[in-house]
C-alpha cells in the first residue's frame, strides 16, 4: 500500500502512519516493524522521514531521546526533592524530642547532684555540731 505513493510527495506518503519516506530515491515504503530503526540498506537515517516531512529520522530520534531524558531527570529530581522535604519536615520534631530528652536528663542529674551536695553538707554540719535538730529548731545556744 505504501509503495503506491512512491515518486509522489512526502506529505502524501506520510498521511499513512505505517509508511516511511526516503529522500535519496523519493520512495515510500512500509515502515520496518520488526526493527525499531530502519536499516541503512533501506534508507539512511538522515534521509528517512516518518511522521512529519520536515524532520529527518535522525533528528527525530535525538529529539525523542532528549525529551525522554528530560522527563526522567525531572521525575528523579522531583522524587529526590520530595524525599528531602519529607525528611526535613520530620527532622524538627525528632530534634525537639531529642532536646527535650536531654533537657530532662540534665534536670534529673542536677537534682541528683543537688541532693548529694545537701547530704554531704548535712554530714559536715552534723560532724561539727552545726546541724539543728529538725524536731526542735529553736534550741538554746550554749556557750562554753
Amino acid at each position: 500500500a505504501c509503495s503506491e505513493f512512491s515518486k509522489r510527495s512526502c506529505e502524501e506518503c506520510l498521511k499513512n502512519v505505517s509508511c516511511l519516506w526516503c529522500y535519496t530515491n523519493n520512495t515510500c515504503t512500509d515502515y520496518p516493524v520488526r526493527g525499531i530503526l530502519p536499516s541503512s540498506s533501506l534508507c539512511s537515517l538522515s534521509n528517512a522521514r516518518w511522521g512529519v516531512c520536515w524532520m529527518n529520522f535522525e533528528a527525530l530520534i535525538i529529539t525523542m531521546a532528549v525529551v525522554a531524558g528530560i522527563i526522567l531527570l525531572s521525575i528523579a529530581v522531583c522524587c529526590c526533592y520530595c524525599c528531602y522535604c519529607r525528611r526535613r519536615s520530620r527532622r524538627p520534631d525528632e530534634e525537639e524530642e531529642q532536646l527535650a530528652r536531654k533537657r530532662e536528663e540534665r534536670r534529673l542529674q542536677s537534682l541528683q547532684r543537688k541532693h548529694e551536695r545537701k547530704v554531704k553538707q548535712d554530714e559536715i554540719r552534723k560532724k561539727y555540731g552545726l546541724l539543728q535538730d529538725s524536731d526542735n529548731p529553736y534550741s538554746r545556744f550554749e556557750n562554753e
